[in-house]
């Protein structure tokens, strides 16, 4: 079988939601009014921390898809003083994030035990709040969500191949700019990491057979498999993770910036960053590169995501273990296309109502133990009940 990306099919139901005359979608979808169609047709559950599970309206996969969104739309009415990544989260909500993150992945892994029958994921992204919000590629909520999906794999396997040059397909790969001029630094950046359940992984042990992806990024196995994630010791890894490449982004754009910059303020592994990075010639080469370009290039310049911006996951590779990999996210490709899955979204409410049942029974069983978990009370719709 021929290895490399897929893309598939998932039918929709259009959504019957009008945009006021005057605003763009993306303006649209971060308002309050927004969020609360989300919550009367598709919310499953919430929780006095604000945290919002739902049903995907427009999912990725129809054989079980669902993401919580920390919904500040009521409490940060500016959507650029929203969190958009879980170091701006406070701690409590954390907490109980990462509870229900466990326990919907423990659910995923027994309904699907094998891997070669699906493919499973739960990520999140940055929804990066430096860009202004009429600019094309901008995330549609700016609020921190993140998704869980499963991928039937024999509709990957049977699926058309997917154009490789696919500028979304390359994002984190060797086309990237972190792993074109500077991956040995960027490796041993976080090499460097404090970290004793997440273990380092090699490109060809993360890679997932069918579609040979992730490419080039750095990657670690959760020592312990699913029940590592039960420890409060795999999430403040799963943290540093993330604390490590915001290090990591923000050091070298602030030398993009301004050349010979001092290390920016705030840091969390300040020793790691003078050391590893402000006395690399290839980071600091990289980073003149860069300034140069935008200095004479507009288009580029503007294109620059000058803030941390990201997509950091968990996924079950083919031997079933369960690895952690993180991507710039410079490009804004899907969080699905970093394991070489490309959706293409639909518009077919008979097709899609042919999956709803089967999916509405996962979602609705995943709810009942959130519940039962004290992790939130569960919200009625047309579709469904409180529970």
């Amino acid at each position: 079988m021929q290895q490399g990306p897929r893309e598939i099919v998932t039918p929709f139901r259009p959504i019957p939601l009008e945009v006021p005359e005057g605003m763009a979608p993306n303006e649209f979808f971060n308002s309050t009014e927004n969020l609360n169609d989300l919550v009367h047709n598709n919310g499953l559950l919430v929780n006095p921390e604000n945290l919002l599970l739902y049903r995907k309206a427009l999912g990725h996969s129809n054989a079980f898809d669902t993401s919580i969104i920390y919904n500040t739309s009521k409490c940060v009415l500016n959507p650029l003083g929203r969190p958009v990544r879980r170091t701006q989260v406070p701690e409590e909500v954390r907490h109980v994030w990462n509870r229900m993150n466990q326990i919907i992945i423990d659910y995923m892994v027994e309904v699907y035990p094998d891997p070669s029958q699906a493919l499973l994921l739960a990520g999140e992204a940055s929804l990066d709040a430096t860009w202004p919000l009429t600019s094309p590629g901008v995330p549609s909520i700016r609020m921190l969500h993140n998704h869980f999906i499963a991928f039937d794999m024999d509709q990957l396997r049977s699926a058309a191949v997917a154009d490789s040059s696919n500028p979304n397909l390359t994002d984190g790969g060797q086309h990237s700019l972190f792993q074109a001029y500077m991956k040995d630094v960027y490796r041993r950046f976080f090499d460097e990491l404090p970290l004793r359940v997440l273990k380092p992984l090699s490109s060809e042990e993360s890679r997932l057979q069918l579609t040979g992806y992730p490419q080039g990024l750095p990657s670690w196995e959760i020592q312990g498999g699913v029940a590592a994630l039960q420890e409060i010791g795999f999430w403040k890894e799963y943290d540093e993770i993330l604390k490590g490449f915001i290090d990591f982004y923000r050091t070298f754009f602030t030398q993009v910036s301004t050349r010979n910059a001092p290390m920016p303020g705030d840091v969390y592994f300040p020793d790691q960053v003078e050391r590893v990075l402000l006395f690399n010639n290839d980071f600091l080469a990289t980073a003149k590169r860069v300034r140069d370009r935008c200095i004479h290039d507009a288009k580029y310049a503007n294109a620059i995501r000058w803030q941390p911006a990201f997509k950091q996951l968990i996924y079950r590779n083919d031997e079933g273990k369960l690895i952690v990999t993180i991507s710039q996210n410079s490009i804004g490709n899907a969080i699905t296309e970093l394991l070489g899955v490309v959706v293409k979204r639909v518009p077919d409410a008979v097709g899609y109502e042919r999956s709803e049942p089967a999916l509405i029974e996962k979602l609705l069983e995943v709810r009942s133990r959130l519940i039962e978990a004290d992790l939130g009370e569960g919200i009625a719709t047309d579709y469904w009940g409180a529970g």
